[in-house]
């Protein structure tokens, strides 16, 4: 049975309306993954915050085009690029684009995921190798190249404080185990301790690296676990705050992880899953 509080926010959680804030007036930005999803939300609200971005996708072409033509509305550019993250010469190739579209970057957005699921002894090397290779080995190539221009830049006070922000969509499986999805949880681990030592390194460069670690979201990749009030009833067993997340939830942490007012943050993963870390089978007392 669903609560009143399930049954009211299981159709659609209406956003709080927030004053829009151009806190990355000027800024460039690259989201991989930016034509649905998390990335979407993400791409948008940087927009909205003044940033110029590049809407990454490897399919769904007319969707990316959708969200540059959004953030173009608002009074930012963009323009979209194919690029499959998990190949470098494609990566190369988007961040030459990009220097000579937008002069620089100033903050990357690691978004781009999939999940390739299946029973630990039935798991296939190609699934596991796709899913490493997207979650694991893109974010590594697109942050490299970012850190490279980072550091032939260095900061310009004008822009930020920061000579670059690196920001790494990683997921709560980058500490809850997850059986069934042993290459997306060993993926995101990855992320996490990828994300802690580039920020480690290139700190003196006075440069950022944190993640955003999503739990629960509205998105099409896991629209069965959230469609039916059924699914919507046991996936909230699971969230603390009862209420599935939105991608703006995700994209109004990334807009402020990216400003100067987190300016101090770095090597660090924020959770943003309604307390789905809490380990919410204990709220009982266990």
């Amino acid at each position: 049975m669903l609560t009143a509080i399930q049954e009211e926010l299981l159709p659609e959680v209406v956003m709080p309306s927030c004053p829009v804030r151009r806190v990355l007036k000027g800024q460039k930005v690259l989201v991989t993954g930016a034509n649905s999803g998390i990335g979407k939300g993400i791409a948008l609200e940087l927009g909205k915050a003044g940033a110029d971005v590049v809407i990454n996708f490897r399919a769904g072409e007319e969707a990316a085009q959708q969200v540059a033509d959004e953030i173009i509305a608002s009074g930012s550019r963009a323009y979209i690029h194919n690029a499959d993250v998990s190949q470098e010469s494609q990566i190369v190739a988007m961040f030459d684009r990009m220097m000579k579209e937008f002069g620089t970057i100033d903050i990357l957005v690691n978004n781009a995921g999939l999940q390739k699921d299946a029973a630990f002894e039935d798991m296939t090397l190609d699934q596991w190798n796709t899913v490493i290779g997207v979650n694991l080995t893109g974010q590594f190539l697109c942050a490299r190249e970012a850190v490279r221009e980072f550091k032939r830049r260095g900061v310009v006070k004008e822009v930020s404080c920061s000579a670059g922000k690196i920001i790494c969509v990683s997921s709560v499986h980058e500490v809850i185990p997850w059986a069934g999805h042993v290459n997306y949880a060993a993926s995101k681990g990855g992320v996490m301790l990828m994300m802690k030592s580039i920020a480690q390194e290139v700190a003196p460069y006075r440069i950022r690296v944190n993640s955003i670690s999503p739990g629960a979201i509205r998105t099409p990749i896991n629209t069965s676990a959230w469609s039916t009030p059924e699914a919507y009833a046991s996936l909230m067993k699971l969230v603390p705050y009862k209420r599935i997340g939105e991608p703006e939830d995700i994209g109004r942490t990334a807009v402020w992880l990216a400003s100067d007012d987190a300016d101090y943050i770095t090597g660090t993963s924020i959770y943003v899953d309604g307390g789905m870390t809490l380990y919410p089978g204990f709220e009982a007392g266990g």
